[in-house]
């Protein structure tokens, strides 16, 4: 039996947190065919109510997001959820900035620059469910094996 016909048999939940409808989808679809159910919440104040009611075993969040950005998420995911923090992949399309780049070496969680390609996602989704940290596979985890 195939990995993803055996993963789709035993779904489990990603929390997709961002608000572009473009991206949101695309990750959804994605991760859909790999064997994830998603679930997608466009800023972080709707991602902490859906948390605190359905347990996910991987999020995705865009650090930039209104009402509640990924780095407050993420906040309250380390002092809330420590597990659940521990599998977390964040994605920007800031990699550049000063702030964003102190913020990703200090959580040393896996970052996805945007734009990503569909394998970009499925990489870097694999490093996280295995709770791989950043430093584990290099600076720039979304091109390594």
């Amino acid at each position: 039996m195939s990995e993803k016909v055996e993963k789709a048999g035993s779904a489990r939940k990603v929390l997709v947190v961002e608000d572009e409808p473009a991206i949101s989808e695309v990750c959804r679809r994605v991760l859909t065919e790999q064997g994830w159910e998603v679930d997608i919440a466009t800023n972080g104040r709707i991602a902490q109510g859906m948390i605190r009611k359905t347990s996910y075993y991987l999020c995705l969040i865009d650090i930039r997001t209104p009402a509640m950005n990924g780095k407050e998420l993420y906040q309250w995911l380390l002092e809330e959820h420590p597990a659940l923090a521990r599998r977390v992949v964040f994605t920007t399309g800031d990699v550049m900035g000063g702030e964003i780049q102190s913020f990703l070496e200090k959580a040393a969680r896996p970052f996805l620059p945007k734009p990503f390609t569909p394998e970009e996602l499925m990489t870097i989704m694999k490093h996280a469910e295995r709770g791989q940290a950043a430093e584990d596979w290099g600076r720039n985890p979304a091109l390594k094996p």
